[in-house]
């Protein structure tokens, strides 16, 4: 419904009971799976151009972040995730109007960084997000390509997990596979409110989910005293 992608809202929630390290290869099977049931339909509103553009920075990005996955502890990543989820909803709450329009440099900063939050969590498609509304205004269009987006994304970061061994976990595979109707359901529920439920009040509430599941990660990864 919201455009930007499931692994924003779903990975705060699941890294409640799952490693990093386990849960963002896991949103990964799933944003691919669910991208071959619904991609083809989108297919052609995809603006091309704009992904080309970015694509030298997410690959660069994608490379820092992870290395920084590999090697850095799992309480830093979570403060680091709450922190990103904070701000990015503070972002959006405080927003008032259309998006503002962007020019091509942005896509530097915004693939090189999206790209780095795209290996480590899986959440670089909310930066893409950003930089896509300030270039397409065609609802559709941005809609598609957000999507692809975020399935170039997935595609690029099979490769480096499995590069990685993340992709081996015990259990992966098979966590995923008991997933895959609850991805389908939700997402086809998702696809018909699309055109019915206010966007605005969706992406409001969404706001007010990560502000939250902001706060439990910080809360569970800083030290009381």
């Amino acid at each position: 419904m919201t455009g930007f992608g499931s692994t924003v809202i779903a990975l705060p929630l699941l890294a409640q009971f799952f490693p990093l390290k386990f849960a963002v290869p896991l949103l990964m099977l799933l944003d691919i799976a669910a991208f071959l049931l619904f991609g083809a339909r989108v297919r052609k509103r995809v603006q091309y151009a704009e992904i080309g553009w970015l694509v030298p920075f997410i690959l660069i990005g994608m490379a820092v972040g992870l290395t920084v996955l590999i090697e850095v502890a799992e309480q830093k990543l979570l403060i680091v995730l709450g922190s990103f989820l904070l701000l990015y909803a503070g972002y959006g709450l405080s927003r008032r109007g259309p998006p503002p329009s962007l020019s091509r440099a942005w896509g530097v900063p915004v693939g090189l960084v999206g790209g780095a939050f795209s290996a480590l969590f899986g959440t670089g498609g909310v930066l893409f997000a950003l930089y896509n509304a300030g270039r397409i205004r065609d609802k559709d269009a941005l809609r598609a390509t957000n999507a692809a987006m975020i399935v170039l994304s997935s595609l690029v970061r099979v490769v480096l997990f499995g590069a990685a061994g993340l992709l081996t976990q015990d259990g992966l595979l098979a966590t995923a596979l008991i997933l895959l109707p609850a991805l389908f359901g939700g997402a086809w529920i998702g696809t018909r409110l699309h055109a019915t439920v206010p966007a605005a009040a969706v992406v409001k509430a969404v706001y007010a989910l990560l502000v939250l599941a902001g706060m439990l990660l910080l809360a569970r990864s800083l030290p009381l005293f």
